[in-house]
C-alpha cells in the first residue's frame, strides 16, 4: 500500500497509561520498587535502555510466559481516550501507523493476538519479552533494543514506504525519545 504520511509514537505513557515493565510489576509485585528504580533510571538518561534490560532479567524469578501477559492485559489493559480510533483513522486515511516503543514486543505480540488493538503493520518494540509462539510476528519488524533504534525504525520505515521527511510526525513523552526528536528536527 502506498501510504502519504507516517505517524511513529511512543505507546508507554503518550498512547497508554502504562510503563514498559508494569507486566513484570503486576507479576511479580514484590519486584515493584526495583523496576521502578530502573525505569526512573532509565527515563532519566541516567542508564541506557540496554543497561536497563540487562539488569530486570536478574530480579525476576522467571521469564514472563504468555498466560502471564494475558493475565496482566486482562487486568490492566488500556489507551488513552480515543487511541484505537485514531489509529483506524491513520489507516483509512492512508497514513502508516507505527508504534515505537521501548515497551516489549511480548506485550504487543499479546494485544494483537487478543485483539485489543487494531492492527497496525508496523511495530518497533523491546525484545526484553518476547514469545516464540505468538503466531503473528508479522507487526514486529523492528527492535528497540536502545533509545537510538527509534529514530531508525523510522527513518527505514520512512525510506522503505517512499514517505518525504515532510510527512513524518513524531510522538514520545520522555528522556528516552530525545533521540527521536533530535532526528525528527534535523529532517
Amino acid at each position: 500500500m502506498k501510504y502519504k504520511a507516517l505517524v511513529s509514537s511512543d505507546w508507554n505513557e503518550c498512547l497508554a497509561p502504562c510503563g514498559p515493565f508494569d507486566p513484570i510489576s503486576f507479576t511479580y509485585p514484590d519486584l515493584d520498587l526495583e523496576l521502578s528504580d530502573v525505569f526512573a533510571k532509565y527515563t532519566a538518561n541516567e542508564i541506557s535502555l540496554g543497561e536497563a534490560t540487562e539488569r530486570i532479567p536478574a530480579l525476576m524469578p522467571a521469564p514472563l510466559t504468555e498466560e502471564q501477559m494475558d493475565s496482566y492485559l486482562d487486568a490492566n489493559f488500556a489507551t488513552y481516550p480515543g487511541v484505537p480510533d485514531f489509529i483506524e483513522w491513520c489507516t483509512s486515511n492512508g497514513i502508516l501507523f507505527m508504534i515505537n516503543t521501548t515497551g516489549t514486543q511480548g506485550y504487543f505480540q499479546r494485544v494483537f493476538a487478543k485483539g485489543l488493538l487494531p492492527s497496525v503493520p508496523f511495530v518497533a518494540a523491546n525484545p526484553l519479552i518476547r514469545f516464540s509462539s505468538a503466531g503473528d510476528d508479522a507487526h514486529t519488524l523492528y527492535w528497540v533494543s536502545e533509545i537510538d533504534d527509534k529514530p531508525k525504525n523510522t527513518e527505514s520505515l520512512m525510506r522503505c514506504c517512499s514517505i518525504s521527511p515532510g510527512q513524518v510526525v513524531i510522538i514520545g513523552d520522555s528522556g528516552g525519545d530525545g533521540p527521536h526528536f533530535k532526528w525528527g528536527a534535523s529532517i
